[in-house]
This record gives C-alpha cells, sequence and structure tokens, in this order.
C-alpha cells in the first residue's frame, strides 16, 4: 500500500466534494468562537474503535478543536458491550455525556433523551445525497434524527488465500461453498470459524446465515414473531454441519476479538468479520496479512444478505452543551476533519453516504475492492422488520445466538430451539 496516496487524494477528495458547513467553519477559521464557549468542555463517549488509528486521530481531532474553538473536549473510550448499559445509566441520571456514539438501534432505545439534530443531517443530505437506506433506518427515528451517522461497517469473508489452495478451492461465493471447503481445511489443522456465543459479532453472522436461508426473526409487519419455521431450521442445520464438521469448539467461547485473534494466530483459515484483524495485522507487520484476502458475504438459497452496522454521533437533551455540541458535530463532519477521520482507520470505518463509493479510503489497499458494493445488501439486525427498540432487545439478550447454541452444544434439538427463542423474543417484545 502507497503511503503517499492518502495525501493526494485528501486534496482531490476535498477539492471534489468538500463544501464545508460555512456557520462553525468560518468562526473557527476567523478565530472568534462565542464568548459563551469560554471555559466550556465537551464530553464525548464513544465504543474503542477496532481500527486503533481511529481512535488517536479522534483525540487529535478533539484537541484541534480546542485549539480552535477554546471548549476542552474530553473523550472517553469503552468496550462496546458496555455501551448499553452505559447509556441507560446516563439517561436514567440524566447525568453523563454530551455527545456519545450509538450503534444500530441506540437511537430507538434511548429516543426519549435524544436531541432532534434534523438540520445538520438535512444539511448534509443536501450535499452528500441521501445515506444508504440501512444508516437511514438506524437514525431517523419516527420522522426525526436522533443521530448523525458518520460511518458503519461491513462483514465480509476474511480468508487465507493459501490454505484455500492448499485444498484446492477458492474464496467460498455461498455458505454452501463454505462448508465444502471448511471440511478440507479442518482435516488440514486450519478450521474456519465464527462466535456463536454471547457477541455482537455472532448475532450479525448469524443473523446473515438466517437472511440468506429465507429465516427471520420477525415479519416486515413488525409484529409477527417467525423464527419457528422450517427456513429457520434450515439455517441451523447447516450451522450444526459447519460446526460439526469445519470449526473449533473455541469459537462458543469467542468474544467480539475472538474472530481476529484465530485468524492471526494462524490456526484460522476464514472468518466472518470488519476487517480489523487485516489493519492491526499491517501495522505489526505480521506475515498472515499478505496471505490474507476478502470476499462478499457469502449468499445462500434465498440470496445474498448480511448486516450493515452503522454508528451515530447524537446528543443528550440534559446536556449543558448543546449549542457546542452541535457545531463540533457539524464541524467533524466537514471534509476536512470527516476524511482524516475516515482514512486514518484503513478502511474500517466505511462512509455513510452513497457520494462516497469512490471515496479515497477505498483505494488505500487493493484488497478492499470487495466491500465497496456491501452496502447493497446491508441490513439492520431484525430486518425485513422495520427498525425499533424491541429489536434491539432482542440483540441485546443474545437470543439468536443462544438459539444455534443450545443445538451445537447438544442441549436442544433444532426444533426445541426454535420454541424456546419464539418465547424469548415474545418476552423481549413484552418488555419493550
Amino acid at each position: 500500500m502507497s503511503r503517499t496516496a492518502p495525501s493526494h487524494s485528501r486534496r482531490a477528495f476535498i477539492t471534489t466534494g468538500g463544501r464545508a458547513l460555512a456557520g462553525i467553519a468560518g468562526i473557527l477559521a476567523a478565530g472568534r468562537a462565542p464568548a459563551s464557549w469560554a471555559a466550556r468542555e465537551l464530553s464525548l463517549l464513544t465504543a474503542v474503535n477496532y481500527a486503533p488509528a481511529s481512535d488517536v486521530k479522534l483525540d487529535e481531532l478533539g484537541k484541534r478543536f480546542t485549539k480552535a474553538s477554546g471548549v476542552s473536549v474530553r473523550i472517553d473510550h469503552i468496550q462496546s458491550v458496555q455501551m448499553p448499559a452505559k447509556l441507560s445509566a446516563e439517561i436514567m441520571s440524566k447525568s453523563g455525556h454530551d455527545i456519545m456514539s450509538l450503534e444500530m438501534h441506540y437511537p430507538w432505545l434511548f429516543q426519549p433523551g435524544l436531541v432532534d439534530v434534523s438540520d445538520i443531517c438535512n444539511d448534509l443530505a443536501k450535499k452528500h445525497g441521501d445515506w444508504y437506506t440501512f444508516a437511514k433506518e438506524h437514525a431517523l427515528v419516527k420522522g426525526q434524527w436522533l443521530g448523525v451517522p458518520f460511518m458503519y461497517t461491513s462483514f465480509p469473508g476474511s480468508h487465507r488465500i493459501d490454505l484455500f489452495e492448499k485444498v484446492n478451492e477458492r474464496e467460498p461465493d455461498t455458505w454452501e461453498d463454505l462448508l465444502r471447503a471448511g471440511r478440507k481445511l479442518k482435516k488440514l489443522g486450519h478450521p474456519v470459524g465464527f462466535a456463536i456465543s454471547q457477541t455482537t459479532d455472532s448475532v450479525t453472522t448469524l443473523y446473515s446465515i438466517l437472511w440468506c436461508y429465507g429465516a427471520k426473526d420477525v415479519a416486515e409487519d413488525g409484529k409477527t414473531i417467525s423464527i419457528n419455521s422450517k427456513q429457520t431450521e434450515a439455517a441451523i442445520d447447516y450451522v450444526l454441519a459447519l460446526y460439526n464438521d469445519a470449526m473449533d469448539p473455541a469459537i462458543l467461547s469467542w468474544d467480539n476479538a475472538g474472530n481476529n485473534q484465530w485468524l492471526n494466530s494462524g490456526k484460522g483459515s476464514w472468518i466472518h468479520n470488519p476487517i480489523s484483524h487485516y489493519v492491526v495485522a499491517k501495522q505489526e507487520k505480521l506475515p498472515v496479512a499478505e496471505l490474507t484476502g476478502f470476499h462478499a458475504s457469502p449468499a445462500g438459497p434465498a440470496g445474498r444478505h448480511t448486516v450493515g452496522v452503522p454508528r451515530s454521533l447524537g446528543i443528550w437533551k440534559f446536556s449543558k452543551n448543546i449549542d457546542v455540541a452541535r457545531d463540533f458535530l457539524k464541524w467533524f463532519l466537514e471534509p476536512a476533519q470527516y476524511h482524516e477521520w475516515i482514512v486514518s482507520g484503513d478502511s474500517y470505518n466505511h462512509p455513510t453516504w452513497r457520494d462516497m463509493e469512490n471515496h479515497p479510503v477505498w483505494d488505500l489497499d487493493k484488497k478492499y475492492k470487495p466491500l465497496k458494493g456491501m452496502a447493497r445488501y446491508s441490513h439492520l439486525y431484525g430486518w425485513p422488520a422495520p427498525p425499533d427498540e424491541k429489536i434491539q432487545l432482542i440483540t441485546n439478550s443474545y437470543i439468536i445466538p443462544n438459539m444455534f447454541a443450545r443445538v451445537v452444544t447438544g442441549a436442544s434439538k433444532p426444533k426445541e430451539a426454535m420454541v424456546w427463542a419464539e418465547t424469548e423474543i415474545k418476552r423481549a417484545f413484552e418488555r419493550g
């Protein structure tokens, strides 16, 4: 990868796509921040980024905003699994951070406490065109934007090119291709793997498989619980065969870092995961980096479907710095700052607008070509049901991975596991 490409691309991007938001840009460029900003501290809470350089860049941008505006910016990074409890505590106590990163259905789950940022989102849409559908569904809640989408991550297949070649296989185009190759790879001593555990990576991969086999947990009407079906049973049967014939039992205890460590250790041959493992492998000059390739998330009998994981930046209503928080978001999403942050993640962070499908970030590495088109078949958890807070409760309860885990561990038959999941989803709906 050329290290000189980003600076050249940055100039091209700002020239062709840079349309700054004049208000905040003018204030900061002139060095005349409002007097009311003096002695203010703006606090931002975000999940730890699996491309570490992105968190370093965000901290750097915070300091740059401070230098230009006089507002101190404190950025706190916590693990993504800690976010639901942390956000719940803040909204209940009406204290905490001013801005926070919101993932998946969090804008729906925490809607009573979030500021309407439709003006910012509408202005950005005028400049860039519309967001991808799943990013819009994530943050546009009952006609109001409650977060400003700023990135998403995709879940491609990542494979060891050399190991697949050893068993005379190409990268899998379908889940059945993966099973066939995986059987050979396990015999070679290099199983395939994805988490079947209480982790969001597991939720993502198992939703992808369910959809590809025509299954869904909730119907299009958002009310009918549909997990107990022949399609779900077919997906369970597939995962059971993959687990028995092509995987290692260690996947039952993986956290969100398990995929990354498995492939980078040299033992794993295939994972379903964002590209963070590759970003780290390149940074640490691991031999596996040169041997890793990417391909579209596999297809199944019902087509190609996977999860796109969007994040937006929201503002709490109880914040004493709503005006400054709004201006920070506008400033951060101007092309100069936003471009720097996007590129810092080496394409782990994908831009959220269609007009950025030709953004320079996609050209940082020739291996990223399969990632560009994945937004077209990416959905939020719970699809095809419309987004709402109940879907997030299903996610937070890990009902989907627990259903599969019951079968692969021998605790339940497929039909029993589906009945169990149906009951648990009903309970989640009652809580919602």
